[in-house]
């Protein structure tokens, strides 16, 4: 059984992860491939990327945002393992 104090670390544990996941979600949906014309006449037309500015800050806030939570996540379970090693409670 969980206790209460362990509740807290797995709990931003668990956000993290959907946070990576948003990260992810977000990149992959952040570029889109355009068809560029041709420079000169007779020249083949290109494809290129573009990058859509506002979903590449959320992608940043969310990668950000992940790795905060996975370092107090840890952090609070190493506490937590410290406390029950040493034999102090609360």
């Amino acid at each position: 059984m969980i206790t209460r104090q362990a509740l807290k670390p797995v709990v931003q544990l668990v956000l993290a992860a959907l946070a990576t996941a948003g990260a992810v979600t977000s990149w992959w949906r952040v570029r889109t491939v355009v068809d560029v014309a041709p420079v000169a006449a007779g020249q083949p037309a290109t494809t290129s990327i573009t990058y859509y500015p506002p979903m590449m800050f959320l992608t940043l806030v969310l990668a950000t945002l992940a790795g905060i939570l996975v370092v107090l996540g840890v952090a609070g379970l190493c506490r937590i393992r410290s406390r029950v090693r040493t034999g102090r409670a609360g």
